[in-house]
């Protein structure tokens, strides 16, 4: 499964700054294109993983059905 997410990056004086317009907590920033192309994935990936632990420290000891979720985005 493959999700496509938009990456906006802007030029400012210290480089670039990026962020993902679907997930709005994954921001970042880099002195150029590519590091900030780098360290907005890894900041992707640290949010998703994040969440999930939130999420199991909150249903921990509760009643849920867990199961995949497949997304076809336009």
């Amino acid at each position: 499964m493959q999700i496509k997410l938009t990456a906006v990056f802007q030029k400012v004086p210290e480089g670039y700054i990026g962020f993902v317009e679907e997930l709005p907590v994954a921001n970042t920033q880099g002195a150029t294109l590519g590091e900030a192309r780098a360290n907005l994935q890894e900041a992707i990936t640290l949010v998703l993983e994040a969440n999930r632990v939130l999420a199991e420290e909150l249903l921990k000891g509760k009643d849920v059905i867990r199961e995949p979720l497949a997304i076809s985005a336009g």
